[in-house]
C-alpha cells in the first residue's frame, strides 16, 4: 500500500473522528479502531470513503492486552504503520475522592494509561529503527487536566493524564534515535459528546467564560495539531506536551 497508515484508537467519535477524517484528506490510509461503536465506526469509514479517502474500521477494546495484540496483527495484513495516534480514553465517572472505588480506577487506568502504554510497545516494536521497522510519529491524546487538576468530581480522569504526560516525556527519551517521534497533545474545553456527561453544549458554553479565549474549542482545531505533529512541518519537535485550550 502506497498510503501511510495511521491507526487512531477510540477513532469513531468526536476528536478521533475529526483526526481520521483529516488525515484521510492527507492522503493516510486511515485505521479507526472502536470498542462498542460499530456504527458509528462504520459510517465514518463510509463518509470518508465517499470523499476519496481510504479508510477501514477494526474493533478492539483498547483496555486489554490480547485485543491490542490483535488489533496490531490485522495492521500488519494491511501494511506499514506510519503513525499512531494513542486517543481511546474514558473520563471514569464524576464522584469526589471520598466516594472513589478501586473498579472504578482500575477500569480508567487499564484504558487512559494502561492500554495506551500497551499500544505504543506495539507501535515500537514495528516502527524502531534498532528492530527493524522505518521509523514513525506518535501522537498521545492527553489533556490540559493533566496540569490543572481537572474539574470537580474529576481528578481521578485528571490523573491518568498526568500519567500521560510523564510517560510520554520518558518515551521521547528512550526512542528519539530510532527513527520514532513522540509527543502529547493537552486539548482543554473542546466541543464533543464527551461533554454530554456535564450536561452538554448548553453547559459548557458557560464554561466558556473561563477559557481566555472565551469559546469552546473545535474538534478540527486538536486534529490539525496532531496531523502537523504527524508531518515533515514538525520534523524536530519530540517529547512536546502542546496544549490546544484556548490560554486556558
Amino acid at each position: 500500500m502506497s498510503k501511510k497508515i495511521m491507526l487512531i484508537t477510540g477513532g469513531s467519535r468526536g476528536i478521533g473522528a475529526e483526526i481520521a477524517k483529516l488525515a484521510a484528506n492527507h492522503n493516510y490510509h486511515v485505521v479507526i479502531n472502536y470498542t462498542h461503536s460499530k456504527d458509528a465506526a462504520n459510517i465514518l469509514v463510509s463518509d470518508i470513503q465517499s470523499q476519496g479517502g481510504s479508510a477501514v474500521a477494526i474493533q478492539a477494546d483498547c483496555s486489554k492486552e490480547s485485543e491490542i495484540e490483535r488489533l496490531f496483527k490485522e495492521i500488519d495484513q494491511i501494511g506499514t504503520m506510519d503513525c499512531l495516534i494513542a486517543n481511546a480514553g474514558i473520563i471514569g465517572g464524576q464522584n469526589p475522592i471520598s466516594q472513589t472505588t478501586e473498579k472504578q480506577l482500575k477500569e480508567l487506568f487499564d484504558i487512559n494509561v494502561i492500554g495506551l502504554i500497551i499500544c505504543v510497545r506495539e507501535a515500537v516494536k514495528r516502527m524502531s529503527t534498532e528492530l527493524g521497522g522505518q521509523g514513525g510519529k506518535i501522537v498521545l491524546m492527553s489533556s490540559v487536566a493533566a496540569r490543572t487538576g481537572g474539574i470537580a468530581q474529576e481528578i481521578h480522569y485528571a490523573s491518568s493524564k498526568a500519567a500521560v504526560d510523564g510517560f510520554c516525556l520518558g518515551l521521547a527519551k528512550e526512542v528519539g534515535n530510532v527513527g520514532i517521534r513522540v509527543n502529547a497533545v493537552r486539548p482543554g474545553l473542546i466541543g464533543t459528546s464527551i461533554h454530554d456527561l456535564h450536561g452538554g453544549m448548553e453547559v459548557i458554553q458557560k464554561w466558556a467564560a473561563g477559557v481566555p479565549m472565551g469559546r469552546v474549542g473545535l474538534p478540527e482545531e486538536v486534529a490539525q495539531t496532531v496531523l502537523w505533529l504527524c508531518s515533515e512541518a514538525s520534523s524536530y519537535v519530540h517529547g512536546a506536551l502542546i496544549d490546544v485550550s484556548g490560554g486556558r
